[in-house]
């Protein structure tokens, strides 16, 4: 029976590294087994992905598509047929959804779904419910509190970008606007 320790190569599967150029006696001298002249003889030329010999590579033919959005907003999914295996009457936030492995990863915000059923009473925070979601938690009795998600102050921004494109803060209810000149 042959074990690990007994293994070897087959014979002629292993070749000894080819040095080239180191002298005439080695039989790869002079030019080093690439030939006389010539571009494959040069040094620094065809050796990166996607070359095709000068002519217009086909990564640079085609068009650039798409857009990363710096202000995209990710949600990590849970949907209420998982909550149905926490304890009745607890308090479902971030902090235990990540505890149970519900959550992983890292988002803007989570969003709640309404795929499977829920028949204990629960109280679920979270930033986003879809419609059918917040019928299944307020129909078995529970409660939805939707939190705002994390942003930017206006002021902030308008520091970053020195003003441009940033809205003027809108005047508060209580203050009156002035006259028409």
């Amino acid at each position: 029976m042959t074990t690990l320790h007994r293994l070897t190569a087959p014979e002629g599967s292993r070749h000894r590294k080819k040095r080239v150029g180191r002298g005439q006696g080695s039989g790869h001298g002079k030019t080093a087994g690439r030939g006389g002249k010539g571009q494959k003889a040069r040094t620094g030329n065809m050796h990166f992905e996607g070359f095709e010999g000068g002519q217009m590579p086909l990564q640079r033919r085609l068009p650039k598509f798409g857009f990363n959005s710096p202000n995209r907003i990710s949600y990590q999914i849970v949907n209420v047929g998982a909550l149905d295996h926490l304890a009745a009457g607890a308090v479902v936030d971030e902090s235990l959804l990540r505890e149970r492995g519900m959550v992983k990863g890292s988002g803007t915000g989570i969003k709640i779904l309404g795929n499977g059923t829920l028949s204990k009473k629960l109280t679920v925070k979270a930033h986003k419910f879809s419609a059918g979601a917040r019928a299944a938690i307020e129909n078995a009795g529970g409660a939805v509190e939707e939190l705002p998600l994390v942003s930017h102050r206006q002021d902030s921004a308008a520091r970053a970008h020195g003003g441009k494109g940033v809205r003027p803060a809108k005047p508060s209810a209580g203050s009156a606007k002035p006259p028409p000149v």
